[in-house]
């Protein structure tokens, strides 16, 4: 075999002896050394940081130390001439505060509606049985306004129950509400026909 078959037939060993030294096909291993000089630096840096805020903050623990009680004693002393003056300025800002988050919390609870009463937790539906009567001369009963709801085919008894609760050519009417108790869906069942008889 010559010389130059030899340089040509390497082993499998050695091709990958020779990938294995190639500084490219391992960049971890190769920036190794300078990832740690920079976490001895890094630490190093919190040290010096730590040793330099160190007597800064037993500074501002040692006066603190000796001002709270100069101000505690300054603030009993004011509050020592006129009790009566402080005592009632803290009962009005307490209720100011109260006040305050009360209203914020009842303008948060109210929806769109000029006419929203703001509940916290109102009742999640209303029942409003109207009779031939009611729904002649004032088709409009219902004074708040929402939207008719079509609640399909799973809730045939519950129309047959309203239809139960009908006034006879009168209708029943079931209003679903809101939180705040504003109307936030309705269905009208109406009730049996009757046909008056005519008196001769």
């Amino acid at each position: 075999m010559t010389s130059s078959e030899q340089r040509c037939s390497s082993s499998p060993f050695q091709k990958t002896r020779g990938k294995s030294l190639n500084p490219l096909s391992h960049p971890f291993c190769e920036h190794s050394p300078f990832a740690a000089i920079d976490i001895v630096i890094l630490l190093l840096a919190l040290g010096a940081l730590g040793f330099l805020s160190v007597p800064y903050f037993e500074l501002i623990f040692h006066e603190a130390c000796e001002l709270l009680p100069l101000t505690f004693e300054l603030v009993v002393e004011v509050i020592y001439e006129t009790p009566v003056a402080y005592a009632v300025g803290l009962v009005v800002t307490s209720a100011a505060l109260i006040a305050a988050w009360e209203i914020i919390d009842f303008k948060s609870r109210k929806c769109g509606n000029p006419a929203c009463k703001g509940l916290r937790k109102s009742v999640e539906f209303d029942i409003q049985l109207e009779s031939e009567e009611c729904v002649k001369f004032s088709p409009h009963a219902l004074k708040e306004t929402a939207c008719t709801l079509e609640l399909g085919q799973d809730h045939k008894e519950l129309e047959a129950e309203l239809r139960k609760m009908a006034p006879p050519n009168g209708r029943t009417v079931l209003i679903f509400r809101s939180p705040c108790g504003c109307p936030a869906g309705r269905m009208e069942v109406w009730g049996p026909k009757k046909v008056r008889r005519i008196k001769k």
